[in-house]
């Protein structure tokens, strides 16, 4: 499979429901949210636009941030690597996101998490999602990610371990995250 195959194969599975979602969920957790993060304004003296709504726009980033601390797992994420990231991003977004936003996000991570470190970062990801099936969610978002370089390395691995134990999850969630993750690439 070529690395562009690869890149829309993974932005097409992030744009879709998960196969144990509610029957008639349309889209994905990253891509629903993107939405409203998609309207959020550049400035801050600009009035809310209709539609916008912050939960949902803090949802995205939190998302984004869970697979952005998994891509980073192994402490290099070269310009090689945040390129394919933000275009499976965008990609899987249709739209809903430009990607100087999701470049602008990616940047500010890379901030957060040099600040702050990997643990306080799963931390405050935990913290900004509370709901269990977007907890699921997250995890699965992130696995399908880390498939972009290859396969959920090691590295990869523990740091969705980190997440789900912060989720309070059990371990058949990381379980079931992973395998739909591998499963997109089987079929």
């Amino acid at each position: 499979m070529t690395d562009e195959s690869l890149l829309g194969r993974v932005a097409t599975k992030l744009s879709e429901p998960p196969s144990y979602a509610e029957p008639g969920q349309k889209g994905s957790i990253l891509t629903v949210a993107a939405a409203s993060f998609g309207s959020k304004p550049t400035t801050d003296d600009v009035t809310q636009p209709t539609g916008f709504d912050p939960e949902a726009a803090a949802l995205f980033e939190a998302v984004v941030e869970s697979a952005y601390l998994v891509a980073n797992a192994d402490g290099h994420f070269d310009d090689t690597e945040r390129a394919a990231f933000e275009q499976v991003v965008v990609t899987a977004c249709q739209g809903a996101v430009e990607e100087g936003q999701v470049h602008a996000l990616i940047e500010d991570l890379a901030d957060l998490v040099q600040e702050d470190g990997i643990d306080k970062r799963i931390e405050m990801v935990a913290r900004t999602i509370s709901k269990v099936d977007h907890q699921q969610e997250v995890l699965r978002v992130a696995s399908l990610l880390a498939q972009v370089s290859g396969g959920v390395s090691d590295e990869e691995r523990d740091v969705l371990v980190k997440l789900q134990r912060a989720f309070e999850l059990d371990d058949a969630a990381l379980a079931r995250a992973l395998s739909e993750a591998e499963g997109a690439f089987a079929e």
